[in-house]
């Protein structure tokens, strides 16, 4: 079973090949081949199976700068409020994405705004025509 965050849970849909290092790298691409091949996703708090191979986590908060853990767990909750899910559900990616793909342009962008892989999704949003 996937180990996933709230803002994960968006974020992934954007996901463009990029990352920290290699290592991060593959990890995604793991974790995105295991969701989409109908794997069952927890939700949690905190660290999830993409924060694992990041280098910016430092036991299970993440310390890219200060305060960036807590802006990060109020993304978490902003997330999982707009997907209707809750710490300790069960999810399948195609449910998510749907939610995912039917959120307001202005949504998204609100969500996004100051996030550091912000243009990364804007451009992966022009993709897929939401923005």
């Amino acid at each position: 079973m996937i180990k996933l965050r709230g803002h994960h849970l968006i974020c992934l849909h954007f996901y463009r090949g990029e990352g920290y290092s290699r290592e991060f790298v593959e990890n995604l691409e793991d974790v995105m081949r295991r969701a989409t091949q109908g794997e069952e996703i927890a939700v949690v708090e905190g660290a999830d199976d993409i924060c694992r191979a990041c280098p910016t986590l430092q036991g299970e908060k993440c310390v890219a700068r200060p305060g960036v853990d807590a802006e990060i767990r109020e993304m978490d909750a902003e997330a999982a409020a707009y997907l209707g899910v809750a710490v300790g559900s069960k999810v399948l990616w195609q449910e998510i994405k749907a939610k995912v793909m039917a959120a307001s342009k202005e949504w998204l962008a609100s969500f996004c705004e100051g996030c550091d892989w912000e243009k990364v999704c804007t451009e992966k949003n022009k993709e897929l025509r939401l923005g």
